[in-house]
């Protein structure tokens, strides 16, 4: 069985993923995948993490976390998607920087379901705007215990996504940039669910819903209905210029308030992230998924 994690991280999709797959539901069972909701697994999952301690569970245990979780006997592919699967808010950053335990956390997950096909997806995000949402969630303390003394430009992708690659060699990872998704959204989920381009799919303009509203979206399906054979760039084309023109300005920009973050310290960030984007893209075993 193809087992999915969807890891999230923090303050990107949220719930959005399982929302769009459970509007597909009835097509993805159908077609033989579960989508597993958190409070199926919650609690079970951290049980049986705490038990293996980053070890392999049996094909005993493996059967009586199956039995517990899906919907059906025997699906080909079960979702999870949840995202605590990164831990809680002040897990963002720690001494060596962002995410210092993705690749353990991403490994003991996989331990979870060990004779089985595992699949990880998730998207990264600009740390600027990352640290500025996670702060206000964050209840362990204020700004400079969340940054265990790490520096702005301390916050670097390719570290913890290299350990992820590191952690789960063999397994599948498929990764996007936050800032991308209303453009890129039908194409993640379809990938997450496997679902074919000729199927339909129910959600797939979450995002843009979001950023659009009522007026902004009508005239987004106008444009696309005036397209003979929407392909997927042209899709994405007029979506573009639709946020362009339509988009509010407050539903595009990310406003950084964080001590000591001055324009030119979120610029350099900025200039990281795209470099790190650039490098982990091409990483060997990554899918990366480019608007």
């Amino acid at each position: 069985m193809q087992m999915v994690f969807h890891l999230g991280v923090h303050c990107t999709d949220g719930d959005r993923l399982l929302k769009t797959l459970l509007n597909n539901r009835d097509w993805l069972m159908q077609h033989g995948t579960d989508v597993i909701t958190p409070n199926r697994h919650r609690g079970l999952f951290e049980e049986a993490l705490m038990s293996l301690k980053g070890g392999r569970a049996t094909a005993e245990m493996q059967q009586i976390m199956l039995d517990a979780v899906l919907h059906s006997e025997s699906p080909g592919r079960a979702i999870f998607s949840t995202p605590t699967f990164m831990g809680a808010p002040g897990r963002v950053v720690g001494q060596t920087g962002l995410y210092p335990q993705m690749g353990a956390r991403a490994a003991a997950l996989a331990n979870l379901f060990p004779d089985h096909e595992v699949e990880f997806f998730l998207a990264i995000r600009n740390p600027a705007a990352l640290i500025s949402e996670v702060l206000p969630i964050f209840t362990g303390g204020g700004y400079h215990v969340l940054m265990q003394g790490r520096q702005p430009t301390d916050l670097r992708w390719r570290d913890p996504i290299q350990a992820l690659l590191r952690a789960v060699p063999g397994r599948r990872v498929v990764i996007w940039c936050h800032e991308d998704v209303p453009l890129i959204w039908p194409e993640i989920a379809r990938l997450v669910g496997a679902i074919p381009p000729d199927a339909p799919l129910q959600g797939g303009a979450m995002y843009l819903e979001e950023i659009l509203g009522d007026a902004g979206m009508a005239r987004l399906k106008e444009k696309l209905a005036e397209q003979d054979r929407l392909t997927v760039a042209q899709r994405r084309a007029i979506s573009s210029e639709m946020i362009e023109s339509h988009a509010p300005a407050a539903a595009l920009d990310q406003v950084v308030d964080l001590p000591g973050w001055t324009q030119e310290v979120v610029d350099h960030v900025t200039a990281n992230y795209r470099a790190d984007v650039g490098e982990i893209a091409v990483l060997p075993r990554v899918e990366f998924v480019l608007p």
